[in-house]
């Protein structure tokens, strides 16, 4: 098995403080210092791949692979949906302690590193897909 890290692109990558405009609209710069974390981790012999909703649609993924270009970032591969990996790094998640009876807490007191208001959700707490 490929020792792969999967990688979320926006909040992790994208700093993505703009929030969501649209698939093909990435607006912000990279995570400070996410270039040479990457760099390393490749250099350690791991596969590193991008997985984000942007890559759902054609002109999502042209958008993703020109940005990283413009970047300089070198991945793997992009994928829309979370890769078999020896690790997930992602921006919107909760790392599982063993604990289950501390889920509904952590969940209700989560707040990612960006400011809340760049969330990319609707008022209805569904994906707001620029549509």
């Amino acid at each position: 098995m490929d020792k792969i890290i999967s990688m979320d692109f926006d909040g992790v990558i994208h700093s993505y403080i703009s929030g969501w405009r649209g698939a093909d609209v990435i607006l912000d710069r990279p995570v400070p210092g996410i270039r040479e974390a990457i760099a390393g981790i490749r250099a350690a012999g791991y596969r590193v791949v991008v997985h984000s909703y942007r890559n759902g649609t054609e002109a999502g993924r042209v958008a993703i692979e020109a940005w990283l270009a413009v970047n300089g970032i070198i991945v793997d591969g992009i994928v829309s949906e979370k890769p078999l990996a020896v690790v997930h790094i992602d921006d919107r998640c909760i790392c599982f302690d063993g604990n289950a009876g501390d889920l509904l807490r952590k969940i209700e007191s989560f707040t990612p590193w960006y400011p809340q208001e760049y969330l990319p959700w609707n008022d209805e707490g569904e994906a707001d897909n620029g549509a």
